[in-house]
């Protein structure tokens, strides 16, 4: 079988057949994808990097209970998110002390201009202030450049969906922008 004109499905349906390279194929195709996702919900190289890997080991564990018929890509999304959710959780219950720098600036800080890095800084506030279901439609799409189709398959809801809450995200983040800059200049 040449696994690179393969369908995500018929990868996946050699994998459970047996086929070796297979797994390391469906690697291949989705890892980029799941750690520019993880990263962007964790803001943390190591902890993104894990989510992938534990992906793909749950992805292993369960390949028997995928089924044939149904689609791989809102499959592995799914683990991953809830992986995701399972990061933010440990967070909570280990929280660390800040390093302190003493007043000096942090050294793995890009040396971006100051008003482009606090933008960015409302822009990732704004977005973690929303509901998972619009900040991921947001995150996929506006960030990661990724078109409403293969938004929607990759959370597993419609197009018409996946756009609504991208909508309804954008009018709730435009609304807490404009409340912060109303804050800022009083």
């Amino acid at each position: 079988m040449d696994l690179t004109d393969a369908t995500d499905e018929e990868l996946m349906a050699a994998y459970v057949a047996g086929e070796p390279r297979a797994h390391r194929a469906l690697f291949e195709r989705f890892a980029p994808t799941l750690l520019a996702v993880a990263r962007r919900q964790l803001r943390d190289d190591a902890e993104a990097e894990d989510v992938v890997q534990r992906t793909f080991l749950a992805l292993h564990r369960a390949r028997n209970d995928f089924r044939p018929d149904a689609k791989l890509r809102p499959w592995l999304f799914t683990i991953a998110m809830n992986l995701v959710r399972d990061t933010f959780r440990k967070r909570k219950r280990q929280r660390e002390a800040p390093l302190e720098l003493d007043g000096r600036r942090d050294p793995t800080v890009d040396a971006n201009p100051v008003e482009r890095a606090a933008d960015a800084e409302l822009v990732h506030r704004a977005l973690a202030t929303l509901p998972e279901d619009q900040r991921v439609a947001i995150e996929l799409h506006w960030i990661e450049e990724r078109p409403f189709t293969e938004v929607a398959a990759a959370v597993g809801a419609s197009v018409s969906a996946v756009k609504v809450r991208a909508h309804r995200g954008y009018k709730k983040m435009r609304l807490w922008l404009e409340t912060e800059a109303d804050l800022g200049r009083t």
